[in-house]
């Protein structure tokens, strides 16, 4: 016999309903929320491990405040820190992790995320002689600007607003840097 189409039917079907559909959520997110967490480590430590040069211990993430804006970064006993930086693109956000050894030099940057068009701008991620420019370079003696601007970064061609927000982002890390040292 079918149950009467009523008020209080519908409105018990519909709670029946609902927390079976929470249950099995809950479940699935205790299932999948250790090994989210472990990706999400791996991925961090990879980025990491590309940017600073070999070590040995885990890196100790941690925050600091600089000119008003929240930087997390990773220390890295004995090698330097991982610095998280972003800054506005052509295309909304891009953020990179930026290496810094204890001697003050930028070891290597990665893109961790991007807005940038494609085929010009996303070229920040995958074009190698614009991304190695930033190895090796020494902050406190070259200007982390593109040469448009006065400054020693090659640009993408076509794309000088991302080398631009690439070269401010590898700039805020280097003061993250100095704040984190001291040499404010």
């Amino acid at each position: 016999m079918a149950a009467k189409s009523n008020l209080k039917n519908m409105a018990l079907s519909l709670t029946l309903v609902c927390l079976v559909c929470s249950a099995v959520l809950g479940c699935i997110y205790a299932v999948t929320s250790e090994p989210i967490r472990e990706a999400q480590q791996a991925k961090t430590n990879a980025s990491i491990a590309r940017v600073l040069p070999a070590f040995e211990g885990q890196p100790v993430m941690e925050s600091i405040n600089v000119d008003g804006l929240d930087y997390t970064y990773y220390n890295v006993p004995g090698t330097g820190y991982a610095v998280i930086s972003t800054v506005g693109g052509f295309g909304g956000p891009l953020t990179l992790m930026v290496g810094i050894g204890n001697d003050g030099l930028v070891c290597n940057t990665v893109v961790l995320s991007h807005s940038e068009t494609p085929g010009l701008g996303a070229k920040c991620q995958t074009e190698s002689s614009f991304i190695d420019q930033f190895k090796g370079w020494d902050p406190a003696a070259r200007k982390l600007a593109v040469r448009k601007d006065g400054g020693e970064v090659d640009a993408i061609t076509a794309s000088t607003i991302t080398s631009r927000a690439y070269s401010a982002a590898v700039a805020n890390a280097y003061n993250v840097y100095l704040k984190l040292r001291g040499d404010e």
